[in-house]
C-alpha cells in the first residue's frame, strides 16, 4: 500500500508557500506560475493556514474585496487538516473525502515537506488498481 513518502519521492516535494502579510495578489499569483490551486501559509517556520482558489473565489471575489488590498492572513484557512510521510493513500483519500479537501500539506517533525492534492492521490489509487489488475490477469493467465 502507497504513503505519502512514495506520492512524494514521485512527484517531488517542492512547497510553494506565502506569508500571511502577503497580499492575495501575490499569492494568486503565485499560484498560477506554478500551476497550483493551493498554497501553504507559513509564518517562519510554522504552518499557520492554507490558501486555496476556493478561498479566494469565497472570500475575495464573492465578496467584491481588491486582491491587492487583502492580506492572505485575512482570507486563509487557519485550520488545516495534514497529514505524515507514513499515511496510506486510502486514508489520505478518506481524509478528502470526508473533509472535501483538495489539498493536503505533509508533515514532518513539524515543519512542510511537502503538498499532496486529490489529483495527486486519485492517480496513485488508479495506479496501484491497474498493477492489481495486472497480476491478477497474469495469474489467471498463467
Amino acid at each position: 500500500m502507497q504513503q505519502v513518502k512514495h506520492l512524494l519521492a514521485g512527484k517531488g516535494s517542492a512547497v510553494y508557500a506565502v506569508a500571511p502579510d502577503a497580499s492575495v495578489y501575490e499569492a494568486i499569483q503565485q499560484m498560477a506560475e506554478k500551476n497550483v490551486g493551493a498554497l501553504a501559509v507559513i509564518k517562519g517556520d510554522q504552518l499557520v493556514g492554507i490558501l486555496s482558489e476556493r478561498d479566494y473565489a469565497r472570500k475575495v471575489i464573492l465578496k467584491d474585496r481588491s486582491s491587492r488590498d487583502t492580506l492572505v492572513g485575512d482570507i486563509m484557512t487557519p485550520s488545516v487538516v495534514t497529514v505524515g510521510l507514513d499515511v496510506s493513500v486510502d486514508d489520505c483519500m478518506r481524509l478528502c473525502t470526508d473533509g472535501r479537501l483538495r489539498h493536503l500539506p505533509v508533515l514532518d517533525d513539524g515543519r512542510v515537506v511537502g503538498m499532496v492534492s486529490i489529483g495527486d492521490l486519485v492517480k496513485a489509487t488508479i495506479s496501484e488498481q491497474r498493477e492489481t489488475i495486472s497480476q491478477l490477469e497474469s495469474y489467471i493467465v498463467g
